[in-house]
């Protein structure tokens, strides 16, 4: 009876088996070549428009490139098209590339992300927050102190200095108003650490753990690991990350040999029409000709497309990308997980020690549940999305800016996905 049974489960079992591999089969995604081109119609719109002056999207399944476009001008003024190796500015894209220099650190033993900060920083040893009461701010002190994982998951309730509570604090110190918009390091002609420690003596707006607040917590986070691993933060990033995975035009300030490849910046107008950005902190930066002293973990790189296609390759790949390992597959998985339940979203978004998380499907356009990815205040964004096992990068050097095109990339990319 037992044999009969067993022979029976096994027929059932061998029959569905054709059907379930063809299901599977039919579950992966196919790009579409035809539905593609309404990426090339939107962007050359925008561009024969005004409102872009250039840009570079890139897109990857399993790896391999499916779409790589450049439009417009790298530097209209100039006559200079845009190209694939253009150089942007990601600003805030930085952020991933130092929460993985942290977990590199954590990996060898060498921190632990519920460390206080002040175990390495000891101006952060007593934080105050400027609390908002009906006769004005109050400063008052934080009721615990911050850990690393709270800079990385932006809940040490520290902001970028703008805020009307705490600006002319900042300001007097060298940051918020007189940062640009607050996150601009590169033109301090001092170590990032030097930055850092000022930073540790003003309130911040939040109490810790209690709210998601954007701001230099990376920064700080930058510090600790010069601090640790005794050399500074560029030297880290380029022997463990950036050499390793051949990302060869990614920097914190641009070579001399390099410069005539760096994107103009240009601003959006009133009229949504983009004109040239001026020079200085809230236009076209200090990465050429600047102090070159002050690497911000929290904005101060300048990449590629392909480059910082590779950094995310590697995290969707486990850590490992094309024989060298950065992470293990555990590390990297954490960091892209939502670490703050709530705080970020309460509709489908969540924050993990280095990326936007898409949590369930529709919470961010057509991202899958698993999905991740952030921007720069130059206009980047970029998503993985390891369901479909994609990873796109969308570049451009546009602050302000008013075009929805953030948005609609990854809609695009989506739509030219068939079964």
């Amino acid at each position: 009876m037992r044999l009969w049974r067993l022979a029976v489960l096994c027929a059932v079992v061998l029959a569905g088996a054709p059907a379930t591999r063809a299901h599977q089969a039919a579950a992966v995604s196919v790009w579409s070549t035809e539905r593609a081109a309404r990426i090339d119609a939107v962007f050359n719109q925008y561009v024969d428009d005004g409102r872009l002056p250039g840009a570079v999207l890139l897109v990857l399944q399993d790896g391999k490139p499916v779409y790589e476009r450049a439009f417009g001008w790298s530097d209209k003024e100039a006559g200079r098209k845009m190209a694939p190796d253009a150089l942007f500015r990601i600003a805030s894209q930085t952020k991933a590339i130092t929460a993985t220099a942290v977990m590199i650190l954590m990996e060898e033993g060498k921190l632990l992300i519920n460390d206080p900060v002040s175990k390495y920083l000891p101006a952060f040893s007593k934080t105050t927050v400027a609390m908002r009461t009906p006769q004005g701010v109050e400063i008052v002190p934080a009721k615990r102190r911050i850990t690393i994982r709270d800079l990385l998951t932006h809940t040490a309730g520290i902001s970028y200095g703008t805020d009307s509570s705490v600006a002319k604090l900042y300001e007097a110190k060298g940051f918020g108003p007189a940062a640009g918009e607050g996150w601009y390091f590169a033109d301090k002609d001092e170590p990032v650490c030097d930055s850092v420690d000022r930073l540790g003596t003003l309130p911040f707006v939040a109490q810790p753990g209690e709210a998601w607040v954007y701001g230099y917590g990376n920064d700080i986070a930058g510090c600790i690991v010069e601090r640790v691993a005794k050399q500074p933060l560029d030297a880290f990033i380029r022997e463990r990350i950036t050499a390793p995975l051949k990302m060869n035009d990614t920097f914190f300030f641009v070579p001399r040999d390099k410069a005539a490849r760096l994107t103009a910046v240009y601003a959006s107008g009133d009229d949504a029409r983009a004109v040239r950005a001026p020079a200085g902190p809230k236009g076209q930066g200090d990465y050429v000709d600047g102090p070159r002293r002050n690497f911000s973990g929290g904005a101060g790189l300048v990449s590629t497309a392909r480059d910082y296609a590779r950094f995310l390759e590697m995290i969707r790949r486990g850590g490992e990308l094309d024989g060298a390992r950065v992470l293990s597959p555990k590390s990297a998985a954490l960091l892209t997980v939502n670490a703050v339940g709530t705080l970020h979203s309460s509709t489908g978004m969540g924050y993990s020690l280095a990326f936007e998380t898409t949590e369930w499907f529709g919470g961010n356009g057509l991202s899958s549940a698993g999905a991740f990815g952030w921007g720069g205040a130059y206009g980047s964004v970029y998503r993985v999305d390891p369901a479909d096992k994609l990873t796109m990068v969308f570049m451009m050097q546009l602050m302000p800016n008013r075009t929805d095109l953030r948005e609609k990339f990854p809609n695009l990319v989506y739509q030219a996905l068939v079964r």
